[in-house]
């Protein structure tokens, strides 16, 4: 069977878009010019909106059972608490953070991509590609130094934050870089007094040190260390900071991983050119704080998925499907951007006076349930939503649906069963008549809560497309036939 995607990268983002369309039945190949999967932790947060995603194909439980649920994160000076964010009132079947190292989490990827029939193919190096308008040739080297051209319908790239394939479409990668240097450490940490399900962030007059759980006693600890130059750092270089800024009493030791980094705030402005698209850290590049990247990154390729499937199977309209996908994820990576760079600087404030100010209205602030409520929210990106798509249909109001483009919760995981839009619908039978034609889209297990009086449908992703009364049919069918490009 012709391959009709290739993808470049096989880190989180470019595994679940292999593992999406291989559910969905779309052949792909992914390739990554490492030898192996990465054996450092690096990004460590998996949030509730992206385990629901992953729930569909599976890997949300094992990663769950490999992982560590953290349900609140504390923002302290000192001994002091001066904000708690709590994660255990979210409406999801995953009110927590998950801490889990990226490397077992592109373990778990892989290996239900496996089960699946895919495969990572390694020590594969991309070259180049030729976008002819019809299909995508692409020159990859093999480790033998053998060249070959694959020939395939689209192309993602998926290859991280210093991407060949942006760099070939000649994308501007716009944004700046974070003044200052920040220090990060996987070490062993003693006498922290916290919670085994909570997780502290310090805030102090000289700057911020935060712990980020990866096992029992062992953390990512992540410091700023102003404008000083970056050079090699040693244990003695965290244990300074952690006395400084820390609750006192604390100490590391058995480091597995010490580097200096910047951090850059970046991203292109589309995610498409004509068959080539960029996803996760190709697409976009922020602050660690919020822990939202790699998040973000995979909720691209999921986004991405379905996508390609209706276009590959001939069941969707290409230009609405596939141009959807750069307006609905680059006004995403664009607000996560601005809160995830809100929230470093916020920490990182200098002035004595700010900072005094600051403590006393955070606290202030997250004291008020509501505040807590929309912060968890965001951080757990369960509020991600499309308010902009091209792909929001009708709406009626007051039948207690959330608006289009806006996630459906409290109906079960939608998009289980592949790539099709979910019915919620009075009258399943009468459903199934009125949209014959467009059954193809729909999944045929069309809903009916003894307490709905009127129709919603559901994209692939969880999204809301369509509300409508129960006997809207023409809102249906209108859309329906948008989408197929009827």
């Amino acid at each position: 069977m012709p391959t009709s995607v290739l993808i470049s990268g096989a880190g989180p983002v470019g595994l679940t878009l292999a593992l999406e369309l291989i559910r969905f039945g779309v052949p792909c190949r992914i390739i990554d010019k490492s030898p192996s999967r990465t054996d450092k932790s690096k990004a460590l947060a998996v949030w509730s909106r992206t385990l629901e995603l992953l729930d569909r194909s599976g890997a949300a439980p094992a990663l769950i059972e490999t992982g560590r649920k953290m349900h609140v994160v504390k923002i302290m000076s000192g001994k002091k608490t001066i904000a708690r964010v709590n994660f255990d009132g979210l409406a999801s079947p995953f009110p927590f953070v998950l801490m889990i190292p990226q490397s077992e989490t592109e373990r778990v990827l892989e290996e239900k991509l496996e089960a699946l029939g895919g495969k990572v193919e390694r020590n594969v190096e991309f070259v180049d590609f030729v976008d002819d308008g019809k299909t995508v040739t692409s020159t990859v080297v093999h480790p033998d130094g053998r060249k070959e051209l694959i020939v395939t319908d689209w192309l993602a790239g998926c290859d991280g934050a210093h991407s060949p394939i942006r760099h070939q479409l000649g994308m501007p990668f716009e944004g700046d870089t974070v003044p200052g240097t920040f220090l990060l450490a996987d070490v062993h940490v003693s006498g922290l007094d916290m919670a085994e399900d909570e997780f502290p962030i310090f805030w102090h007059r000289s700057g911020i040190v935060a712990f980020f759980p990866i096992a029992t006693g062992r953390y990512r600890v992540i410091a700023d260390m102003g404008a000083e130059p970056q050079r090699d750092l040693t244990l003695d270089d965290v244990q300074t900071i952690v006395d400084q800024r820390g609750p006192g009493g604390l100490v590391v030791s058995d480091c597995v991983w010490l580097a200096p980094f910047t951090i850059n705030e970046r991203k292109v402005k589309d995610f498409r050119a004509g068959r080539v698209f960029l996803a996760g850290d190709a697409a976009h590049i922020h602050s660690p704080a919020g822990g939202q990247g790699m998040n973000t990154g995979i909720q691209d390729a999921i986004n991405l998925a379905w996508k390609l499937a209706l276009v590959i199977e001939d069941r969707g309209d290409p230009e609405l499907l596939l141009n959807s996908y750069s307006i609905e994820r680059s006004a995403n990576a664009t607000q996560v951007l601005k809160d995830s760079g809100r929230m470093l600087r916020v920490g990182m404030m200098q002035n004595v006076a700010g900072q005094a100010v600051r403590d006393f209205l955070i606290g202030k602030l997250f004291g008020l349930s509501f505040v807590n409520h929309i912060a968890a929210d965001r951080l757990s990106e369960l509020a991600v939503a499309y308010d902009e798509s091209p792909l929001n249909g009708p709406e009626m109001k007051g039948l207690g649906f959330p608006r289009p483009g806006h996630r459906m919760a409290g109906f079960g995981t939608f998009g289980s069963k592949g790539a099709h839009f979910s019915l919620v619908a009075a009258d399943p039978a009468e459903a199934a008549v009125r949209l014959k034609d467009y059954m193809n889209l729909i999944d045929g297990d069309i809903r009916s809560p003894s307490d709905v009086d009127g129709m919603c449908l559901v994209r692939p992703d969880g999204y809301v497309a369509v509300t409508t009364h129960r006997d809207g049919w023409e809102d249906l069918t209108a859309f329906l036939g948008r989408v197929s490009g009827a």
